[in-house]
């Protein structure tokens, strides 16, 4: 179906997957300590929402990311639907050795690096070419894992340092992903720098120059456009999301970047388009609301104030 059509029919609408980061991408910027017990207790209803992955857990230092210090506990005591697969999030080589003393506990890990060299430099404390050449050794062993290998590449839209980030530099960078097993790569919004304009171009030349591989798009909502961006990349052909619940989450470096689009909010749009994702929006908005009671402070998602729509305009 052309993705700019506007009036399908039930069986001809479009279908996107929605794909749930905030256990590991929401709470790892949280300044509260969130007890473990209330992450599995977030986690598993999730898991009965509907998605079919979520990030759950990063193997990264504990001092470094402390909130995330216990990613084994609540990768041992969630307890999932068959059909979802847990994902993890790997930094380098040495989080990789970690990883696979667990491999029993996931489905699914994601290599990263940011298209800009002082981001990934502030951000992990190495060059863009160093993380790319242990990119190679460990997709290789990603793969021989027989674990689903997924990359992500942060300030694809943007820098808060350098400015404008260019696409031929990011999708080289995809490209070499792809040339090492990755079959599905995700475009990160990390400080909120994109627009809707730009995500058209960017999805719809990152779509043709990605054959095989599923392109996915990763926004934030920092200077409130997420959504609109979201609407822009899936009009150019994307059909595959990350998001977190509640807007959990942003990027410790530099401060103030706010969080990623609320799969609430993401989700609600999507249904009100006629748009399928197989997401029990209310599951996810009483997740979130949840979250809220956990965090003792109010989130930002439009959906967690409104609630669902519950009437849809003709489409």
């Amino acid at each position: 179906m052309n993705a700019h059509q506007p009036n399908a029919s039930p069986d001809e609408r479009r279908t996107v997957h929605v794909r749930e980061v905030g256990p590991r991408d929401g709470f790892q910027n949280e300044p509260e300590t969130i007890a473990t017990a209330d992450k599995i207790r977030l986690i598993n209803a999730l898991g009965r929402a509907g998605f079919k992955r979520i990030e759950v857990a990063s193997f990264v230092r504990p001092d470094v990311i402390p909130q995330l210090s216990d990613g084994v506990e609540v990768l041992t005591g969630i307890d999932l639907p068959d059909d979802v697969a847990r994902m993890v999030l790997i930094p380098n080589s040495r989080g990789l050795d970690n990883a696979l003393h667990h491999r029993e506990l996931y489905e699914a890990a994601t290599l990263f690096v940011s298209a800009s060299q002082t981001h990934n430099m502030r951000n992990i404390n190495r060059s863009v070419e160093e993380t790319m050449a242990d990119v190679a050794v460990m997709g290789k062993r990603i793969l021989a894992e027989d674990l689903t290998y997924c990359a992500v590449i942060a300030t694809s839209f943007g820098c808060p340092f350098e400015g404008e980030v260019p696409m031929d530099r990011v999708l080289e960078l995809a490209e070499q992903f792809a040339a090492s097993g990755a079959t599905e790569i995700g475009f990160g919004d990390t400080t909120g720098m994109c627009n809707p304009a730009y995500a058209s171009r960017f999805f719809a030349a990152a779509i043709e120059r990605l054959p095989g591989v599923e392109v996915t798009a990763h926004f934030h909502n920092t200077r409130g456009q997420g959504l609109a961006n979201a609407y822009a990349a899936l009009e150019a052909g994307c059909s595959s999301f990350e998001s977190s619940f509640g807007e959990l989450g942003g990027c410790p470096v530099p401060k103030g970047s706010t969080g990623n689009i609320a799969t609430e909010d993401l989700v609600s749009m999507f249904h009100e388009m006629g748009v399928e994702t197989g997401i029990d929006l209310d599951a996810v908005i009483s997740a979130a609301r949840e979250a809220q009671d956990v965090l003792g402070r109010k989130l930002t998602s439009h959906s967690i104030v409104a609630g669902p729509v519950i009437w849809h305009p003709a489409i």
